[in-house]
């Protein structure tokens, strides 16, 4: 009769094992592996020419590396596209508050398709920050970096 009970305890033991590490498998999971131990994970989206906005987002990234308790606690991606990519232009009055971001680990990404249109549109492909990694579409990027978890802000 000991057996029956052990066998039992030890399958409801089991069950229950999977059960959780089903339950809690996405809580451990690495967005950014440069960033293991990461609090939060946020993608601000700049698509303003505005160069009070495009501040702003810079002044977000680092109140937001502050506020989580240094550069290794905070993922933060900024996606410029539509007017928002002249914050990675080359020559950029912001260009030295992104280099010292980028050495902090916040990644900028570019839209493609809008430095094409704007190359379309003015006959000269503006040079790019060497600061920026280039995505093609960046309304997509943002969207698929939402579904893997990033907080969207929008400043």
């Amino acid at each position: 009769m000991h057996k029956t009970y052990a066998l039992r305890y030890l399958w409801v033991l089991v069950f229950s094992l999977l059960f959780s590490s089903a339950l809690f498998a996405d809580e451990d999971e690495v967005l950014n592996e440069d960033k293991p131990f990461a609090k939060a994970h946020i993608i601000l989206q700049i698509s303003d020419a505005d160069p009070k906005k495009q501040a702003l987002v810079i002044d977000i990234a680092n109140n937001l590396i502050r506020h989580y308790g240094g550069a290794d606690m905070a993922d933060i991606e900024i996606i410029a596209f539509a007017s928002g990519i002249d914050l990675l232009f080359d020559g950029s009055p912001n260009e030295s508050r992104i280099a010292s971001l980028t050495d902090s680990g916040v990644k900028f990404y570019i839209c493609m398709n809008t430095v094409d249109t704007r190359e379309r549109k003015t006959g000269k492909r503006p040079k790019i920050s060497k600061h920026a990694i280039g995505v093609q579409t960046g309304v997509a990027f943002l969207v698929d970096e939402i579904k893997r978890g990033y907080t969207h802000i929008k400043p």
